[in-house]
């Protein structure tokens, strides 16, 4: 059923108006365009420089981890991350219309799509009359609309169609939401550039984009039924990844930590990244810091740079990595779990769990010495007592000879219960309890680099947000030739994948002598841990209906998040208006 709306975005702008904000543009290399270059750039900057924003953490990213069994975020020590209980609820699958998370996600999506009418209608003109670099720029403008009509489709179930910002809106859900990103796709696929700029949508994207939707398609035309994965279907996803693997223009990262570094934008199995170097960063090195300790400063040579103490993995995320390694410790057995930065000698690390928090003024063998623009701490999946730089009564860094005094963290966030309790010590066990939420509790991921480019590192980044690469695309092939039957294929891709981390060989993975949907499922969990995609894989692999930490709820209608109730409420006096989604 078709109904026509208006995309609805933030209140300071008009009903009847695309979405606007007052936040500064992405700058764009005028460089690449012709005499219309002013123009060009002006028209896609904004649109393109709005995802940041959208994959913003208490916009749609947050929302697709904690929704899902791979994060969750409690009311931090009675102090920290409550926000109304929009985080708690969304993990556990109680959300109503009225959660701040699901707006404002929907907000800022609905206002992306909207920048990149914008562009189009500014765009259209100029490609018609004959300029090449206008018509480039329209091909990514109709396939960023319709990568972000596809999160619109993941997450609300439906997709919104509109050609001119004086036409309403057309909401298309299933087969007919399929159809329309499909033929957007497939419109520019052929014609798209080939070779853009870092952070710029290429062919070899909109290719990734189509595998994307045929791997997803029997989810999107039964959102609330058992997948039905055609032969078809994942006959096309195997064509598009093809064309990625067999266009030998990318290729897997030895180092998997080098994928979200600060000098990633050069990294060659990236597909589609957001181009943030200089001044192209924007406010978002978030992805990094939301789920550090508190008291964690990372980068000891820009002293305001610290974590938030946000989210955690789950217990039951962290046991898929203990049931596939059993007896050996994930972070011995896969590159992907952690790498180690820090030089703590093994001593130390054994002799800490039974003493008191030191001190400033304790001997040298408390602490190491290192440069502050040397020191990194550990990445990937951070457990128990953490080190790191540590600051006096004045405010600034202890330092030692030439550097900065490296200790183990004395727990310092929070006004609550557990502020100046011991170190900081990440525990397996989080949850909602008033134990569980206090702020040293549960395992933090590390993933991207706190960016070393940045007078302000919690505000501004040059590490470039990942949202296609290579690996992924392993393993949507993967997916789709153990649909179709072919187990030593999928075996293949993905035993690709788990042997490329050959730059610390101690800890590359083995490859598997065996594969079902289980053993993938859980794969892509090892390699795409953080970056979007638990929720989706979830559902498809009807596995979103389970219980995990502090979530029991296994309504199918879940599966979709509910509309806004401020969306449905401003579309009621139009003809055809919004209807909110089953089970809310």
């Amino acid at each position: 059923m078709k109904n026509k709306i208006l995309i609805l975005t933030f209140a300071s702008c008009t009903l009847f108006n695309w979405g606007c904000t007052d936040l500064e543009e992405e700058r764009i290399d005028e460089a690449e365009f012709g005499g219309q270059a002013e123009t060009i750039s002006g028209a896609i900057a904004p649109a393109y420089g709005y995802v940041s924003w959208t994959w913003r953490h208490t916009h749609y990213y947050g929302m697709q981890l904690v929704a899902s069994d791979e994060a969750i975020l409690p009311f931090r020590g009675g102090t920290d991350w409550f926000d109304g209980g929009k985080y708690i609820a969304t993990h556990a699958h109680t959300i109503t219309p009225t959660n701040d998370l699901i707006g404002d996600s929907w907000n800022e999506l609905t206002t992306n799509i909207s920048r990149t009418l914008a562009a189009i209608e500014v765009l259209t003109p100029l490609a018609n009359g004959g300029d090449n670099e206008a018509l480039g720029a329209l091909h990514e403008m109709r396939a960023l609309r319709a990568y972000l009509n596809m999160l619109m489709l993941d997450s609300w179930g439906m997709v919104l169609r509109k050609e001119s910002s004086a036409e309403l809106s057309e909401v298309l859900r299933t087969q007919e939401a399929i159809d329309y990103i499909e033929s957007e796709l497939l419109a520019v696929v052929d014609v798209i550039n080939t070779n853009r700029g870092p952070g710029r949508i290429t062919q070899a994207a909109v290719w990734g984009f189509l595998a994307r939707l045929y791997l997803n398609a029997a989810v999107y035309r039964d959102p609330y039924g058992t997948p039905n994965f055609t032969t078809e279907d994942m006959g096309r996803v195997i064509q598009y990844t093809d064309n990625i693997i067999n266009s030998g223009a990318f290729s897997l990262s030895p180092e998997y930590f080098d994928l979200f570094n600060d000098d990633n934008n050069g990294n060659p199995e990236l597909i589609f990244a957001l181009d943030q170097r200089g001044q192209l960063r924007r406010e978002h090195s978030r992805w990094a810091y939301w789920p550090i300790a508190g008291s964690m400063f990372p980068r000891p040579e820009f002293p305001s740079a610290d974590g938030t103490d946000g989210p955690a993995i789950t217990s039951d995320f962290y046991q898929t990595w203990v049931d596939a390694y059993g007896a050996v410790d994930p972070a011995e057995a896969d590159a992907r779990f952690y790498q180690r930065n820090t030089l703590v000698p093994d001593a130390q690390l054994q002799d800490l769990a039974n003493r008191e928090p030191l001190l400033a003024t304790e001997t040298e063998d408390s602490y190491y010495c290192v440069e502050p623009t040397v020191f990194e701490m550990d990445r990937g999946i951070l457990r128990g007592i953490q080190w790191g730089p540590r600051k006096g009564d004045d405010g600034a860094f202890l330092t030692c000879d030439g550097g900065v005094r490296i200790y183990p963290i004395q727990q310092r966030k929070g006004n609550g219960p557990d502020r100046d309790v011991g170190y900081v010590d990440h525990t397996l066990e989080v949850d909602f309890t008033n134990e569980g939420s206090l702020h040293n509790k549960g395992y933090r991921p590390s993933k991207y680099q706190f960016s070393r480019t940045s007078p302000n590192g919690n505000n501004f980044s040059s590490v470039d947000l990942v949202l296609l690469r290579l690996a992924e695309v392993y393993l949507m092939r993967a997916e789709a030739k153990l649909r179709n039957g072919d187990d030593a294929g999928a075996l293949a891709d993905v035993n690709i994948v788990r042997t490329s981390r050959t730059a610390r060989p101690d800890q590359t993975p083995e490859a598997w002598t065996a594969i079902d949907l289980d053993i993938l499922f859980r794969e892509r969990g090892f390699e795409l841990y953080w970056e979007g995609f638990r929720r989706g894989d979830q559902i498809r692999f009807g596995k979103y209906e389970d219980s995990w930490t502090d979530k029991t709820d296994a309504d199918p209608n879940k599966r979709l998040f509910p509309i806004p109730q401020s969306a449905v409420d401003a579309a009621s006096g139009i003809d055809g208006f919004l209807q909110q989604n089953p089970g809310y």
